[in-house]
């Protein structure tokens, strides 16, 4: 069973930092790329990061740049974001997505994902 599962939300003041967790089962980790979405009610989704194991490739939104670092640990098949001087405008729900191809983190930004995790919730207080 394919499985993505979240962890690492939570409530926060401005400036603070939070790392989000992404646990991967089921599925050849090292064969996709990985990807955070955020979404909050009344706005576009958005893409925030993407880290690719196939070519090392990475993506920051723009909103995000200098503040956010994704990373992945294939021994533990585990995928991060940490996330520091987080600004209210960080506050949404926070979704682990898996791409599978060989287009790395360039087909993250074009493509939707093959899987999608519960998504865990990120608040941060001003």
């Amino acid at each position: 069973e394919v499985q993505l599962v979240e962890s690492g939300g939570g409530l926060v003041q401005t400036g603070g930092s939070l790392r989000l967790s992404c646990a991967a089962s089921g599925f050849t980790f090292d064969d996709y790329a990985f990807g955070w979405f955020r979404q909050t009610p009344g706005k576009e989704r958005e893409r925030v990061s993407c880290v690719s194991n196939t070519d090392g490739s990475t993506y920051y939104a723009d909103s995000v740049k200098g503040r956010f670092t994704i990373s992945s640990d294939s021994a533990k098949n585990r995928v991060y974001l940490q996330m520091n001087s987080l600004k209210p405008d960080d506050t949404a729900d926070y979704y682990c997505t898996a791409q599978r191809g060989s287009f790395g983190c360039s087909g993250f930004v074009v493509f939707e994902p093959d899987y999608w995790g519960q998504g865990t919730q990120v608040t941060v207080s001003s």
